[in-house]
């Protein structure tokens, strides 16, 4: 799906191990301050095929279709789980070179859109550092309400970080899966 033009964003597969792991070296000093230290095998194509096969994180990509297809975000949905729990939490980040355009507000506009209508979840979070306000505000204008704060939540950067935590819901009634 187009979340702007030239922008796709669509579910990773096995195939995108090789343009992740790119685009994770490429940010590498974009991401230092808000991503956890990763081993070196991370940064491979190798070290990515975990990420896209887990059933329980299903990952989306956001492709710059006029450079050749070059992945410049992605999206996970970590824990996801059903039955009455029906939740996931959500991380994400875009390419530096992309930030600031308003991609990752469309980005995740567009996951609450699969979480709710696809995946019938009834409850989508996601956390971010403290001072993350770019973040924050992606959250906020997608309709995520700030709930808490977990201390020393991530270890980031060196240190353990404390992350405010944010919650969006998506259905007051179940979803279908659900007998009420």
């Amino acid at each position: 799906m187009l979340i702007a033009p030239d922008i796709e964003m669509r579910r990773a597969t096995v195939d995108d191990a090789q343009a992740l792991a790119e685009a994770q070296v490429r940010n590498i000093d974009h991401l230092r301050a808000t991503e956890p230290h990763r081993e070196p095998e991370f940064y491979t194509a190798e070290g990515q095929v975990p990420r896209l096969t887990g059933k329980d994180s299903p990952t989306w990509v956001l492709v710059d279709t006029a450079a050749d297809g070059l992945v410049m975000g992605r999206l996970t949905l970590n824990g996801l789980v059903m039955g009455p729990l029906c939740s996931a939490s959500l991380g994400y980040w875009i390419d530096g070179d992309y930030a600031g355009r308003g991609l990752t507000t469309a980005a995740v506009e567009a996951i609450i859109r699969i979480c709710r209508d696809e995946l019938g979840l009834h409850r989508v979070e996601a956390g971010t550092l403290t001072d993350n306000y770019a973040s924050q505000r992606v959250l906020a204008k997608c309709g995520f309400e700030r709930y808490g704060l977990s201390t020393k939540y991530l270890h980031i950067n060196g240190a353990w970080r404390d992350h405010v935590r944010f919650e969006r819901l998506l259905h007051d009634d179940p979803p279908p899966h659900i007998p009420k």
